[in-house]
């Protein structure tokens, strides 16, 4: 029904969707799909009347793929968004807005890279080594948006710094990314399992200060390009 809120998924036909249930229902006469990407607008869109928000799973995370909703209400919303925006006041807040989530940004990407290389914590021998791989890590794992496990919120920074060390050596020194897996529940958090494994006896090389041959994947894998 068209004046309750619900949360579907894409559907095959055109001009349906899936309900929570797995039925398909019908898109009602005079809805639009308002595209994900600008937070205030939706929410403004939302509190005008009934919406369905539209989800996809993507690993273990929700993405938003927009919500469908009264045509009206999300010409409404527009303007009014287009309008608060058009003011001195709101450019002002934007911009200061901005300034501070930069700074908080690197002030976080500083906090996150000290912990890598903590977690890293190379022998002397190895301590370029180690610059260049928590640089490399940072870099790779901060970006906003990036949907790595550096953005949560849900772990302390110093595991999020381990984990997404373990994730750049699984994409970097190993053939996780050209593996064929097979589809049974489990099976890609096994193979995960057993890289990190091999991923910490690499790592396990550097700290304890052994020689490491040229051949080395992690070696490789920081080497100087083209």
């Amino acid at each position: 029904m068209p004046h309750i809120n619900r949360i579907v998924k894409p559907a095959r036909v055109t001009g349906t969707v899936l309900a929570e249930d797995g039925s398909v229902l019908r898109i009602p006469n005079g809805w639009g799909l308002l595209e994900p990407g600008d937070g205030p607008l939706t929410k403004l869109v939302k509190s005008k009347g009934p919406s369905w928000l539209v989800q996809v799973k993507k690993g273990r995370r929700l993405i938003s793929k927009g919500i469908w909703t009264d045509k009206a209400h999300i010409a409404e919303g527009t303007q009014e968004i287009e309008e608060k925006r058009s003011t001195v006041d709101y450019a002002k807040k934007r911009k200061t807005d901005l300034a501070r989530k930069e700074r908080l940004h690197n002030e976080y990407v500083g906090t996150f890279s000290r912990e890598v290389a903590i977690f890293l914590s190379f022998a002397p021998r190895y301590k370029e080594f180690e610059e260049k791989l928590a640089l490399a890590v940072t870099v790779h794992a901060t970006p906003v948006g990036s949907g790595s496990v550096a953005r949560t919120t849900r772990i302390p920074v110093e595991d999020r710094a381990a984990k997404a060390v373990v994730a750049w050596l699984r994409h970097q020194t190993t053939s996780y990314d050209r593996m064929s897996i097979a589809r049974v529940k489990g099976r890609r958090r096994e193979v995960r399992r057993e890289l990190a494994g091999l991923s910490m006896q690499l790592l396990s090389r550097y700290r304890q200060g052994e020689e490491v041959l040229d051949s080395c994947p992690l070696k490789r894998a920081l080497a100087p390009q083209g």
